[in-house]
């Protein structure tokens, strides 16, 4: 049996960081994910890793586990503000948030 996982791409103020984001699950990328986008990924059950990357800007690795036929879902979303934005240049990790939801 397969499980979902859901990644969507939003944030209530304007993304600086603009373009397609690669999405990179258990190191292999999947696809690719635009701004106000949705993705709905078949995964099996097990342990993962989530990772959004946007040439060398990329999210922190989030590790989950998925059980049989379940759903977990993420947000992703590029700086939005102009300081983390500038930090991203120095510490390209900081560029691109992944935040797990409920």
């Amino acid at each position: 049996m397969t499980s979902t996982l859901t990644l969507r791409r939003d944030t209530l103020a304007l993304e600086l960081r603009r373009g397609p984001f690669d999405v990179v699950v258990d190191g292999d990328s999947v696809g690719s994910i635009n701004f106000r986008e949705t993705l709905e990924l078949p995964l099996e059950p097990g342990h993962h890793t989530l990772q959004i990357r946007r040439g060398r800007y990329s999210s922190k690795t989030v590790d989950f586990d998925m059980k049989d036929e379940s759903n977990v879902n993420f947000r992703c979303y590029g700086a939005n503000l102009w300081p983390v934005w500038l930090a991203s240049m120095f510490v390209p990790n900081l560029g691109i948030r992944l935040k797990r939801e409920a």
